[in-house]
């Protein structure tokens, strides 16, 4: 039984006892499984009714939390005008990189290999400048 559900229609279940989230679209009822969340139930209802797909990806579940998830679908969202953009995780903003375009590691790949050449470099050095006292 598969419902399709707008934000508005999703924003009413944001209790404990009555707890959709949106997740990439897809609507799940994680009522039954406030308590059991390894998380706590806090990191839920901070998200209930709401678009938890960033928080859900950010926080990198397992597969088996994945599959967990998908006992829990009920449906999915039917975007009418006026509703928030997708949400997207935050590996998603950084493999866009600047304005969206994928560029691949970006400064943060080249700033690490400039540290990891330095420390070798200085550790050459160092290595060098001890044997040639010891002599």
């Amino acid at each position: 039984m598969s419902q399709e559900l707008t934000f508005k229609d999703v924003a009413a279940h944001n209790s404990k006892k009555d707890l959709y989230v949106v997740i990439h679209d897809k609507i799940y009822n994680s009522s039954s499984f406030v308590d059991e969340h390894p998380g706590g139930e806090e990191v839920l209802l901070d998200v209930a009714g709401q678009d938890a797909t960033e928080a859900f990806e950010d926080v990198g579940h397992s597969d088996e939390a994945r599959e967990i998830l998908e006992g829990l679908k009920v449906g999915t969202l039917k975007r009418v005008e006026g509703d928030p953009e997708p949400k997207k995780a935050a590996t998603d903003k950084i493999a866009a990189g600047p304005g969206g375009n994928s560029t691949g590691g970006g400064f943060g790949v080249g700033l690490y290999a400039i540290i990891l050449v330095g420390g070798i470099a200085a550790y050459v050095a160092y290595t060098f400048l001890q044997s040639k006292d010891s002599k």
